[in-house]
């Protein structure tokens, strides 16, 4: 607790630190006081300032540092707008990008401005980053970089360590030494282990063996996070239709995929937007949330017909309105539980001739646990002030036949909207919640009526 202390209270002075150089226009002991910090705390700080502060901390960034920086800026933070207050040094910044980095920032520019961008670049970079931008930014060509580390089958293990030193000056970081044919056609990877023992003559085709997996430049990007995480692949890589090399896409942008895909999961679970994420503004949030507000209303309304149905029975027996709260709130966890599971089994697991084991293994955790739990509360039932074995009886029984349909639910209700084609992690909580409302008052008030009422 101290230790996040004591990081907000340095957070906040560094910020204040930053402010006062940029007051005082003093530029050149700003660049001295950033330049040891690392990128991503500095593209953090720069949250913190204002749109004129963060152009004046980009414009006294060394090349590499700033370009760095942008790269580590969230995409709701606008990098894009960042890059177009420099416009004397858009090449030079553009440049010191991973072309994925690159990419991934022009591409949230306006057509007009990507242009305007594109055409500052070198030829040969600026067709790079076209044929990327080509690419959905949600798909494994979205996501690759161009600059991989490849050498012909033909090559000997000499002249394959020569042409590594060569590519490797020129490009970034590299974790794997992919092998292609004439066509560049992809053969297969070799390891740095087999480079260095192998006689310098020995060719390459022989030691090659078969890549592990590789993805598709369509393939979506959580099929490619999903790939990686199976086979615990450092870098994939990526193939056109006639597989040859076009790219890789290394653990570092997984972990940034698997990061974003979490949180708008996360979002559309609570049935909010993922266009929405941590800082939508008021009108964005309002039409985001405004319509599963509505689709809740409808379907709660039938919960309350359910109790109007009933209010004889709920007017004569009064206690039975504190008990079904608890019997909606039981059944809305225990739904919630086997949403969870399930939402997250789909996602990790898509092949669907598991999905009614899903179902059956919930209804059976439901009919179980709706067991124990019932019986707990019909012991509750019969010894709260005016209550009964009979009261506990119908308790038990309503609670127990709500927790299996909370199970069944909670399973079933994802696994038909994905066989749909809809969102499950948007649409469920909305529909199996009611359905839980609908039925532990169904049951109680039910049960009730024609057990208790005959004998009030």
């Amino acid at each position: 607790m101290a230790d996040n202390v004591s990081e907000e209270l340095t957070h906040k002075s560094t910020v204040e630190r930053i402010r006062q150089l940029i007051a005082e226009g003093e530029e050149e002991r700003l660049r001295v006081y950033l330049e040891p910090i690392h990128p991503s705390d500095i593209a953090d700080l720069i949250e913190e300032l204002e749109e004129e502060e963060r152009a004046a901390v980009l414009r006294v960034l060394p090349g590499e540092l700033a370009s760095e920086t942008l790269a580590e800026m969230e995409e709701e933070e606008h990098p894009e707008d960042l890059l177009l207050a420099e416009p004397e040094r858009v090449a030079e910044l553009v440049s010191e990008l991973a072309h994925d980095d690159a990419a991934d920032i022009i591409g949230d520019l306006p057509l007009e401005k990507q242009r305007e961008v594109l055409a500052q670049l070198p030829l040969d970079e600026a067709h790079e980053l076209r044929g990327l931008l080509a690419y959905d930014e949600e798909t494994a060509g979205g996501v690759m970089t161009t600059e991989v580390v490849a050498v012909s089958e033909n090559a000997t293990v000499a002249e394959a360590i020569d042409e590594i030193r060569r590519q490797a000056a020129e490009g970034e970081d590299f974790y794997t030494v992919f092998v292609v044919d004439a066509d560049g056609r992809l053969r297969g990877t070799v390891s740095f282990q087999d480079l260095i023992v192998s006689q310098p003559q020995r060719s390459i085709r022989e030691i090659t063996v078969p890549p592990i997996s590789v993805v598709p430049a369509s393939m979506d990007q959580e099929e490619v996070a999903r790939v990686m995480s199976r086979y615990n692949m450092v870098s994939i890589p990526v193939v056109d239709p006639a597989d040859r090399l076009i790219g890789r896409i290394t653990f570092d942008d997984i972990m940034d995929i698997v990061e974003a895909e979490t949180t708008e999961d996360m979002l559309r679970f609570s049935g909010i937007s993922g266009e929405e994420y941590l800082r939508g503004g008021v009108i964005q949030s309002i039409k985001n949330r405004l319509p599963w507000l509505a689709v809740a209303l409808s379907t709660t309304s039938v919960a309350a017909a359910v109790i109007y149905l009933y209010r004889d029975t709920v007017e004569q027996i009064v206690i039975l309105a504190a008990i079904m709260p608890v019997i909606a709130a039981l059944g809305g966890n225990a739904g919630t539980q086997a949403l969870a599971v399930t939402v997250r089994r789909l996602a990790l697991s898509p092949e669907r001739a598991r999905f009614w084991s899903v179902v059956l293994k919930e209804l059976a955790v439901g009919l179980i646990n709706g067991a124990v739990i019932g019986a707990l509360a019909a012991l509750v039932g019969s010894l709260i002030p005016g209550g009964s074995l009979l009261l506990g009886l119908v308790v038990m029984l309503a609670m127990w036949g709500n927790l299996i349909v909370a199970g069944f639910a909670g399973a079933f209700v994802p696994v038909l909207l994905e066989r749909l084609g809809v969102d499950p992690a948007v649409a469920s909580s909305v529909f199996f919640t009611a359905l839980t409302d609908i039925f532990g008052f169904f049951f109680l008030l039910g049960l009730a009526s024609w057990v208790l009422l005959p004998r009030v």
